[in-house]
């Protein structure tokens, strides 16, 4: 069984209150790219994790990764091997896609029912919305899932500039947490109307974030030197650009790449 664990990409992310429990509630527009990680998982009679792939030296096969705590939660076995192609700690959700993709295999491998998607917050406030890699808005502290408008055809440039980023360390510089909801449409239009619509709402970390990682603002500066729309994903340091086509996108990841060899730079389809 192989399972793509595709980037997450939080086009907003609006920090609209604060639990008793110290918990920060979101309204975030979340997208998937067609690029991420891969699981692969074989019927064994134990479970056990291999690490590969570019990124796979920035992880450990530890009882704690989520690879393994998202198999356990399943009460399941089996060899599992994880290709890692994302950066870790990015903003683009790199282990709960994992986790999202090694409970879809391991439950076809073994015949199971998914899991409903909000009892999956135990395992990481990212993992519900990575269970289906589609489209969503997602609230609450990860659980509350719904579906959205049809998004235009949107191509992203994806860029890291290897920087690793601490989510509770950025919460930590959030001014405040009660600030207003998205404002979300009955129908996006098209590539240029939702654009205009992306700019009217916010990445309420994205300052606390450059604040930390002062590079943040120059990854943004790079993409929007042809970028329709750049805007930090979650809470860093991945930063994305969309692009109406595909064409547009490829020569803006090569011009990136290109200024800047030593970032992670990637382009790819918003999966619909």
């Amino acid at each position: 069984m192989r399972e793509l664990a595709r980037a997450k990409v939080n086009l907003t992310l609006h920090v609209t209150g604060r639990r008793p429990d110290g918990l920060h509630m979101l309204d975030s527009l979340v997208v998937f790219a067609d690029l991420g990680d891969v699981v692969e998982v074989e019927a064994g009679s134990r479970l056990s994790l291999a690490i590969g792939g570019p990124f796979g030296s920035g992880i450990g096969a530890t009882p704690d990764n989520l690879v393994l705590r998202a198999a356990r939660h399943l009460g399941v076995s089996g060899a599992l091997r994880l290709t890692k192609a994302l950066p870790v700690s990015s903003g683009i959700g790199g282990g709960s896609a994992d986790a999202a993709a090694t409970i879809r295999a391991m439950s076809r491998l073994h015949g199971l029912t998914l899991p409903a998607a909000a009892d999956l917050t135990r395992l990481g406030a990212d993992v519900p919305v990575c269970l289906a890699s589609v489209p969503t808005r997602m609230r609450g502290i990860g659980e509350v899932l719904q579906p959205v408008p049809t998004l235009p055809p949107v191509w992203l440039v994806l860029v890291n500039p290897g920087v690793g980023m601490a989510t509770p360390a950025v919460f930590a510089r959030l001014d405040h947490a009660d600030n207003a909801p998205m404002d979300m449409p009955d129908s996006f239009g098209d590539f240029d109307g939702f654009v205009k619509w992306l700019t009217r709402q916010r990445n309420d970390l994205q300052f606390p974030a450059e604040q930390l990682s002062p590079v943040i603002g120059e990854v943004l500066t790079a993409l929007n030197q042809d970028a329709p729309f750049a805007r930090m994903s979650g809470s860093g340091a991945t930063c994305f650009g969309l692009y109406a086509e595909q064409a547009a996108a490829l020569r803006a990841a090569d011009r990136v790449r290109h200024a800047h060899p030593g970032w992670w730079v990637a382009a790819a389809p918003v999966g619909r």
